[in-house]
């Protein structure tokens, strides 16, 4: 069987690596991939902003099953366009997708199912920020209605940065993904990644994920795409688990299909942990990024039966098979990120990393220069490691980030810092 998988950060990397692993997966090609990748897959050019240039590398390749990575391609219609030429694709239709791609559609939709969120205020012009703002009061959160790469999410600290931030965002600070933006209210508590599979009409859980967005330890510093993550039984117990099920997940994939638009594909459901209970702060539409990477670390079944499964709407419980161990996956990031950042950076020290035990280093945004591993993205590498314990897994997963090294690296030393304190 041959695959293809669109994208080329350390998520793809991961779902490269998982597939490889089925036994009934001959081929593996990966558009655009990074040098990484290109490790254990077929890399092929691809412009993922371009819908003409994703199906081009599709038919190049005549795949039995594209799987995409990223969310752009989602909103461009890759999966209806692939249903429509009768390739079998894992991933929600354009439609689907807008509980990503559009905050304030997320929020409506919400509201409609009523489902628990934040309460929000969206606004259209500078003109509105005043009047929308006397509803909330320090610290207010402002998103950006759009896609903006993890980056557009910003907690003021006061109505004064609340007002800057809106206005620079509504003013064109984030393109057209801040055109329109919604102010929510704050919420405290700690944040948890709980994903589900599902086929259109049922879902099945993933082991849940906490992410690290700050770019500093004890999470200072601006939001970051994710700067790592782990995986742990002790994120959620089993009540907490049906409890998401059956008032977020389960409604979700039920409003989404009673409203014409049946969801099939990974539903990432970010949440607040909150003292009034959980609290939904964005659905993403695949896997999350670096969370994919400590999750399918712990996966022991069959990445591609479970997606054959939500393409063929018979997902069950039993979908998925788990490793008790606990998984860490730290971020090394290049000097500037997540603002300007240079490429171009020799990096050594990777196969002392990877030839740890129960470590693989996924690669977000590498190339080959002159035949050299070399950075070519604010978030360059995921050192991700399982172990017998959370602490053994954290350790195992730095021992090996210590392995590496190129110029101006930066990573946080504060993974999992929450659940080891406990």
């Amino acid at each position: 069987m041959k695959v293809l998988v669109l994208g080329g950060g350390g998520r793809e990397h991961a779902l490269v690596w998982k597939l490889k692993q089925s036994p009934r997966v001959d081929e593996v090609f990966c558009a655009p991939g990074n040098a990484g990748i290109a490790q254990e897959a077929t890399c092929l050019p691809c412009d993922l902003t371009r819908l003409d240039s994703i199906i081009e590398a599709v038919l190049k390749v005549g795949p039995d099953l594209v799987v995409v990575g990223p969310e752009v391609p989602l909103t461009l219609g890759t999966v209806d366009e692939l249903r429509r030429r009768g390739i079998s694709v894992f991933g929600p239709t354009q439609a689907a997708a807008q509980l990503e791609s559009s905050k304030s559609f997320s929020k409506a939709f919400m509201t409609r199912h009523r489902i628990p969120t934040a309460r929000y205020a969206q606004v259209h012009a500078v003109s509105e920020i005043k009047d929308a703002l006397a509803h909330f009061s320090a610290p207010i959160v402002v998103k950006a209605d759009g896609l903006a790469a993890g980056k557009g999410v910003v907690i003021a600290a006061t109505k004064e940065e609340a007002v800057a931030t809106a206005t620079a965002m509504l003013q064109g600070s984030l393109g057209e993904a801040g055109y329109n933006i919604l102010f929510e209210e704050f919420l405290q508590g700690e944040e948890i990644s709980f994903l589900v599979i599902s086929d259109g009409e049922r879902v099945a859980p993933l082991v849940p994920a906490q992410d690290h967005k700050r770019i500093g330890d004890g999470d200072t510093g601006p939001n970051t795409g994710g700067m790592g993550a782990y995986s742990t039984a002790g994120l959620i117990d089993d009540n907490m688990r049906e409890w998401l099920l059956r008032h977020v997940a389960r409604p979700v994939i039920a409003g989404m299909a009673a409203e014409g638009t049946p969801y099939t594909g990974i539903l990432y459901c970010g949440l607040m942990m909150t003292a009034r209970g959980p609290q939904v702060l964005e659905f993403n539409c695949r896997f999350g990024d670096p969370e994919a990477q400590p999750i399918l670390m712990r996966l022991e079944s069959d990445l591609l039966e479970a997606f054959e499964a939500s393409i063929e709407g018979r997902i069950s419980d039993g979908i998925f098979r788990w490793s008790p161990e606990p998984s860490v996956c730290v971020v090394m990031a290049s000097h500037g990120y997540p603002g300007k950042y240079e490429s171009g950076k020799c990096i050594s020290g990777l196969e002392r990393a990877n030839a740890l035990d129960g470590v693989k280093v996924f690669h977000a945004g590498t190339s080959l220069v002159s035949g050299e591993m070399a950075t070519a993205g604010g978030r360059v590498l995921g050192v991700t490691a399982r172990g017998a314990d959370l602490e053994a897994a954290v350790a195992r997963a730095y021992e090996a980030v210590q392995c590496i090294s190129f110029d101006g690296m930066q990573y946080r030393t504060d993974i999992a810092h929450r659940r080891l304190k406990r």
